[in-house]
């Protein structure tokens, strides 16, 4: 671990993009940290709103980075971490805030072999309200040397941009995010790549909030195939990113990793089921996949239970008729969507694996 008369400088990089409304919020939470040695970075990329205004309102306190054009959020990364200057670099979105100790606890969690630290967030409404921890926490962390799991099916459970710490040796390494694969999941590919080249220490605690709101790029339930074939084709991407990544150090990505991912085979289904013209994977069957999926959900590092029942939601959606099997995976996919009992029923599970 990293002791206190270590001093470790760290560098928080936010990125922003329209965010006018929330970034003063994200600012302060990166000025207000109880570690006396972090810088703050504000990246603007081109923003068409407010954001100047906030920006400059802080004068010295903040290192702006103004972009003229607009790259995405690789981009944004890629040229926040080139004037950034820490040892430990926490890339934290714009609509998004750290709690005051988050750094403090991120160095003190720190190991020698750690390249990626990770912790859980609160989801937050547009009014700061809690409503929920992401990931959920009936869903273990991946800690230490998670290279087999990503070897083997191209994820580990871990979480987004604002609830990640990186080493600055490892991003030398790996940056810069290839800007158009990742306009928008930057911290997919961070994710992914970083722990080819270190361990993955994990903190348990919230440290931060994960807001969600009409704008996030995460959220269009009403268009889930949409929202279907953009995540398919990012893991495609990132898939493809690990490929290389393991190349340079001797290992090698089976062709079908994804096939024994459960968080993507969900995700063909949806797209299959939704809208089998536009699916990206002419191959695929709603009952092929749903095998997979049922497979990879019992190989999970989840409770017994939760386990079975997702192993049982995919082979309901594999072999009921289309329109049911929409309906069932509208029901997971989308909360709205649930009749009342599912919610009842879901709220209980929770409760008895939480």
């Amino acid at each position: 671990m990293y002791s206190i008369q270590d001093h470790v400088p760290v560098s928080i990089v936010i990125a922003n993009y329209n965010y006018a409304r929330f970034l003063r919020r994200s600012i302060d939470s990166a000025l207000g940290q109880t570690y006396d040695d972090a810088e703050v970075i504000v990246v603007d990329d081109a923003s068409t709103d407010g954001t100047a205004d906030v920006i400059a309102s802080y004068g010295s306190r903040i290192k702006p980075c103004l972009r003229e054009v607009n790259g995405g959020h690789a981009a944004a990364f890629n040229t926040g971490f080139a004037s950034s200057s820490g040892e430990i670099v926490l890339f934290l979105d714009a609509d998004d805030y750290l709690y005051p100790n988050a750094v403090s606890d991120v160095v003190d969690a720190w190991e020698e072999n750690t390249a990626q630290v990770q912790f859980r967030l609160h989801i937050v409404d547009e009014q700061m309200h809690v409503k929920d921890v992401f990931p959920p926490a009936e869903l273990p962390f991946d800690s230490g040397d998670v290279t087999s799991k990503l070897l083997r099916k191209g994820r580990y459970q871990t979480t987004v941009t604002s609830g990640l710490a990186f080493k600055r040796s490892v991003l030398n390494s790996v940056m810069p995010v290839p800007e158009q694969n990742f306009r928008q999941g930057a911290d997919g590919y961070l994710a992914t790549v970083a722990p080819l080249h270190g361990e993955v220490t994990s903190i348990e605690e919230c440290l931060g909030a994960y807001r969600i709101h009409g704008a996030n790029h995460s959220v269009f339930a009403e268009k889930l195939g949409q929202r279907a074939r953009w995540r398919i084709e990012h893991d495609f991407r990132r898939l493809e990113a690990l490929s290389d990544q393991a190349t340079e150090v001797g290992l090698e990505v089976p062709d079908d990793a994804g096939l024994h991912d459960p968080v993507h085979i969900e995700e063909r289904l949806a797209s299959l089921c939704i809208d089998r013209e536009r699916h990206p994977v002419a191959s695929d069957s709603r009952l092929s996949l749903a095998a997979a999926g049922a497979v990879a959900s019992l190989e999970m590092n989840a409770s017994r239970r939760r386990r079975a029942m997702l192993a049982a939601w995919f082979l309901s959606v594999g072999i009921l008729p289309h329109q049911m099997a929409k309906a069932v995976l509208s029901w997971k996919l989308v909360a709205s969507s649930r009749p009342q009992f599912l919610l009842r029923l879901s709220k209980a599970i929770r409760h008895a694996v939480g």
